[in-house]
This record gives structure tokens, C-alpha cells and sequence, in this order.
């Protein structure tokens, strides 16, 4: 569901995408187990007929229903509802897969920010100009992260990193929720102030004692008196129930291992010409974000997915770091000649890993 006022152009003003996983966990072991569909699916510890000791990794919408949810005793989860179907925590798979959507957002991204395993915040690029122009992009990383992994996801849409994470859960799951900067004291106020990220259950109980439990009631609590009983929390709560935030959207600091991009055609195809231009594009994307942010890369990786969902991955090693567009170029192709003519493709996708910093002696390399 599309939550939008008539299009207003914020250029100039920052728009920051808020991308959460429905359910991540349960979702991705049902794509696997497509007969878990519809029933209510609990990830976590083995509940051994009520005795486990264990808790909820996480649990279906279904699930949700008879009152399970993350982190509580799996023993009690059984109790709720001992028809469920328990299954075992997959991380690896989950980290796969939360890997591959991370690279389907950054396609879209100007600035990124990894959150945790199932969420992340994008700024899209200086081209999108409003938030009815970043709207689209949340319906395009939506309509990817189905078509490439077959999992759904909600977006939050807003002039900051608070409030797009608020509105990403406004209408979970496969939700798209968009909130201009004129709209978010009408969008915030009737909340409970538990929505608010960061407002737990002991402050939320706290509050409520002081008489407040929405966020216009927040809002209009004297300053004074919030920082009396939560000290430095108070003013902090004061500043998000105005629904401002000043926190920027950036990589957490650490190495940096790869760049990559890929997509998903709109239908299946085995043409030479759309693959190979299609590749190409791609390949443009990574080379952008590798002058961005000043990397050399030694190592290029193509990867491709065909119509029965068959993912394959090539990678080949060159002589010396570099940054050429045209390496990055070749070699794709190099590679993609192995996958042509056997059966129609449904993704490809190229990175380049084995990163160092730029320096002033920056090698270029056009004949191997």
C-alpha cells in the first residue's frame, strides 16, 4: 500500500530509504519449503514438545497471530500454538541471501548503510529530485528483491534516517510508506511512543506512568521534566518526538571487499546483444562506485542466474590492480561466454574484490 500526498520537489533536500525484510528468516525458509506457505512457521531452537529451552529466532506473520515473537522461550512459543512448524536457524543461508539483497539496494543507492542482516538505509542519487520520484525506487528494490529472491520487504520513505525506519514498519509486511518533511508531525503523533526506535519497554512503562503513551504527548512534555527522569535519553526523546535526526547514512567503518552490482530482466532471455549491453551497464555502476570511493581492484567476478534458478559465479585474477572501466568490461564479457546459448538467463550480475586505496600510481592495463 502507497501512502502519498499530491508530488512536492524537495531538491536540495535529503530523501533517505528505509528497506526492511518481512519476517527474513521465516520467509526465506518457506521459499525453500514452499509447503511451509501459509502455515505458521517459527525459526528458533528445537521446542522438544514444550521442554526446550531455546527461544524465537524470528517467526512467520502467520505465527504472529497466536501471539509468538522474537526472542520468546521457544517452549512457550509451542504452547501458543504447538500445530507450528518449527525449523532449525540456517544462518549461512540467511547471510547469503541477506548478502545478495544488500547488492540488488546498492544498484540504487547514492550513500549506504547496512543495518543489520535484513534492513539497510539508502539515499538515492542527485536524480531523484522528490520523494514521489523516490517512491519508484522503493517500488523497483521491492519488485528486484522479489523477482531475484522471491522474499518481500516493506520501505519507509523520509527527509531522515528516523522517520523512513518508522515508516518502513507503518504497513509491514510488503508495505511502501512514504513521508514527506510537511507530513511527519500528521504521521508521528498518533503513534504510540513504542514505535519510536530506541523507546523500550521499560521506558515506554516509564512514560506511561508520567501520562504519556503517544507522541504528541512526548512532544509536549516539557523538556525539563523528560531530563529530570531520564537524564540525557529525555532530551534525545524531546528531539525524536519532533521527529528530527541528524545521523548520516554511511558505511559502517570497515574493510571494504568487493564492489558488485546485478539485475533481473524482465523476461528470460538468451540474446547476445541485450545480455552483453545489459552487462555492460552494470558494469558502468561498478566502476562509478569504485572512483567514489577510490578503490583498485584486482579480482572481476561475473554472475549469472538462469531460468530455472541455477546461479553460477566466474572469476578471473589480473596481472595488476587497477581501476579501468575497460578491465572491468572485458573480462565480464570473457567470462559471460561460457553461459551464452545454453539456456535462457534471468540475472547477471559483475563485481570486482580484492581491493587496496587508489594511490598516484594508479595502473591502468589494456592488453592480457
Amino acid at each position: 500500500m502507497l501512502a502519498l500526498n499530491q508530488p512536492t520537489n524537495r531538491t536540495g533536500k535529503q530523501i533517505v530509504l528505509h528497506v526492511d525484510m518481512d519476517s527474513f528468516f521465516a520467509s526465506v525458509e518457506v521459499r525453500e519449503k514452499p509447503e511451509l506457505k501459509g502455515l505458521p512457521v517459527v525459526v528458533g531452537s528445537d521446542p522438544k514438545g514444550g521442554k526446550g529451552r531455546g527461544v524465537v529466532s524470528t517467526c512467520s506473520y502467520e505465527a504472529r497471530k497466536y501471539g509468538i515473537h522474537s526472542a520468546m522461550p521457544v517452549s512457550q512459543a509451542y504452547k501458543l500454538c504447538p500445530d507450528a512448524a518449527f525449523v532449525p536457524v540456517n544462518m549461512k543461508l540467511y547471510a547469503q541471501v541477506s548478502g545478495n539483497v544488500m547488492e540488488i539496494m546498492k544498484v540504487f543507492a547514492e550513500k549506504f548503510q547496512q543495518y543489520s542482516v535484513d534492513e539497510a538505509f539508502l539515499v538515492p542519487g542527485p536524480e531523484i529530485k522528490s520523494f514521489e520520484e523516490a517512491a519508484i525506487i522503493g517500488l523497483r528494490i521491492k519488485d528486484e528483491i522479489l523477482k531475484q529472491e522471491r522474499i518481500t520487504c516493506s520501505v519507509g520513505v523520509g527527509p531522515n534516517k528516523l522517520i523512513a525506519k518508522i515508516g518502513s514498519k507503518f504497513q509491514k509486511p510488503d508495505g511502501l510508506t512514504v513521508i514527506r518533511p510537511e507530513d511527519v508531525q500528521e504521521f508521528l503523533y498518533p503513534l504510540n511512543v513504542s514505535k519510536i526506535p530506541g523507546i523500550g519497554g521499560k521506558t515506554t512503562e516509564a512514560l506511561k506512568l508520567m501520562g504519556i503513551t503517544k507522541v504528541e504527548e512526548l512532544a509536549n512534555c516539557d523538556v525539563q521534566r523528560l531530563s529530570e527522569r531520564f537524564g540525557k535519553m529525555g532530551l534525545w526523546m524531546k528531539q525524536v518526538s519532533h521527529g528530527l535526526d541528524f545521523s548520516e547514512v554511511k558505511e559502517w567503518e570497515e574493510a571494504v571487499k568487493s564492489i558488485s552490482r546485478s539485475g533481473t530482466f524482465a523476461e528470460d532471455t538468451n540474446d547476445p546483444v541485450k545480455i552483453a549491453g545489459f552487462l555492460e551497464l552494470l558494469a558502468e555502476s561498478v566502476h562509478r562506485a569504485l572512483l567514489r570511493d577510490g578503490f583498485l581492484f584486482k579480482i572481476v567476478t561475473l554472475r549469472v542466474r538462469y531460468e530455472d534458478f541455477s546461479t553460477y559465479t566466474r572469476s578471473k585474477t589480473i596481472p595488476v590492480c587497477t581501476s579501468d572501466i575497460f578491465v572491468i568490461k572485458r573480462v565480464s564479457m570473457q567470462l559471460l561466454a561460457e553461459f551464452i546459448g545454453k539456456q535462457k538467463i534471468r540475472l547477471v550480475g559483475v563485481g570486482v574484490s580484492r581491493l587496496r586505496e587508489r594511490d598516484t600510481r594508479q595502473t591502468k592495463i589494456t592488453d592480457f
